[in-house]
């Protein structure tokens, strides 16, 4: 029983539908979906997709620079795979924030809004999930593995939230936590559970519209749903198949790579393939303060390699399938972290907090890749050309997911709110 409560509570956050009648109010989308890769820490722009090879040795750091697909553009040497794939992708160079803590900093761009201490704003999966529902019995916003603490869905009620995996798709024993009936929890039990959870919101409605109207009811969701989504991903043979890596050939999965955010991108491809609009692959350990080296290049044991070949490996092959799946033109995809890192190499051998200027890349859903927009200055300290703010960039991942940046999402007390404003990228929408 206390198994299957926990997806229970973890339910609580979805809906299949987007509430009181939200609509992407006439937006025309390019994309049905998006992913998410999320390097969480900040990642270096500068021994990434930045480099600078002509700055001085302290400031052009760790690694050479190579040559992509696309003349006149270069990215770093531990990224074989990527420039290869040029043409597919656009490299954001001048995203700019004032916000060089890790929660306030992954706030502001996980939300596309500046943080106040008196609301919390939804992350993008959220509004999505707001937005367009749930596709049948899957969830319409999954985070995996993990989460960070500022993707949730803010003001807006918790059946927003992520459907969190917690297991590690790279272990050999992977399996998505509750999937599975709770030991003498049959299918006919769990219908009984059912009715009588329906028989329970349709009271709960009669009790909010007797005393607080009836738009207080619609605004509380009730828990009938989450006990009805709950037991849709327990008895949906398709929701569960589509969680299930092990039905994936060895030689796809080898892919990847064999690290965590390889894994998680494959079990996002599945995801998404099976209609969930929002997928996060939380890829930990990008805060490299020291010995970045060991990080970001050679990785701990077991001859694993660092950060930047694994994301390198598990992108491009992500790439690769949703291409030759036909997906990659409705499917968006974007990495990005909360901030960059500092200009210089720090004498443990690794660099600061840096949200002055940073970098994204992002592919599919439409756009015209294969180039780099907006450039930051000659040691990759501020932005030179074209800066881009946090709200900028979620407006415009909205517009290509067919969502109004103008929306107003209303807090479960009834209150309007619309998010910072900003403008779509010039050039992308």
């Amino acid at each position: 029983m206390a198994e299957f409560l926990a997806i229970f509570r973890r339910a609580e956050g979805r809906e299949g539908t987007a509430a009181g009648g939200v609509s992407p109010a006439g937006v025309a989308a390019r994309a049905r979906r998006c992913i998410l890769i999320w390097p969480d820490g900040g990642p270096s722009h500068l021994d990434t997709f930045d480099l600078k090879p002509e700055a001085p040795a302290e400031i052009r750091g760790l690694f050479a620079a190579i040559p992509t697909s696309v003349s006149g553009v270069a990215v770093c040497e531990l990224m074989p795979e990527c420039p290869q794939r040029m043409e597919w992708l656009v490299l954001l160079r001048s995203l700019t924030s004032n916000l060089g803590e890790h929660n306030l900093g992954a706030h502001y761009v996980l939300t596309g809004s500046c943080p106040t201490p008196v609301l919390t704003y939804p992350a993008w999966g959220a509004v999505v999930a707001y937005v367009h529902g749930a596709p049948g019995s899957l969830p319409a916003y999954v985070s995996l593995p993990g989460i960070n603490s500022q993707a949730g869905p803010g003001f807006l009620p918790p059946r927003y939230s992520a459907f969190m995996v917690e297991s590690d798709p790279a272990r050999s024993d992977f399996r998505v936590q509750d999937l599975d009936l709770f030991p003498g929890v049959t299918a006919e039990r769990l219908a009984r559970r059912r009715h009588a959870a329906r028989q329970l919101e349709l009271a709960s409605k009669d009790v909010h519209e007797a005393t607080r109207g009836a738009s207080s009811e619609k605004r509380s969701g009730g828990d009938a749903w989450a006990f009805e989504q709950a037991s849709d991903l327990l008895t949906t043979p398709a929701a569960r198949q589509a969680f299930d890596l092990s039905e994936e050939p060895a030689e796809v999965r080898a892919r990847y790579g064999d690290r965590t955010v390889g894994q998680a991108c494959l079990l996002a491809r599945r995801l998404v393939e099976a209609g969930v609009p929002f997928v996060t692959v939380h890829d930990a350990g990008w805060d490299t303060h020291d010995r970045a080296v060991l990080r970001l290049k050679e990785g701990y044991s077991g001859g694993l390699v660092g950060k930047i070949p694994s994301l390198d490996r598990a992108l491009a092959a992500l790439l690769d399938e949703l291409t030759e799946r036909g997906l990659l033109e409705e499917t968006l995809v974007v990495v990005l972290g909360e901030f960059g890192r500092t200009r210089r190499v720090n004498v443990q051998g690794g660099r600061d907090h840096w949200p002055r200027v940073f970098s994204a890349v992002l592919a599919g859903g439409g756009l015209q890749a294969g180039r780099v927009i907006g450039a930051s200055d000659e040691r990759g300290e501020s932005p030179l050309e074209q800066p881009v703010r946090p709200e900028d960039l979620a407006d415009t991942v909205y517009k290509l997911l067919g969502i109004d940046p103008a929306l107003e999402l209303t807090t479960p007390q009834g209150r309007s709110i619309r998010r910072s404003a900003g403008e779509a990228i010039a050039g992308l929408v």
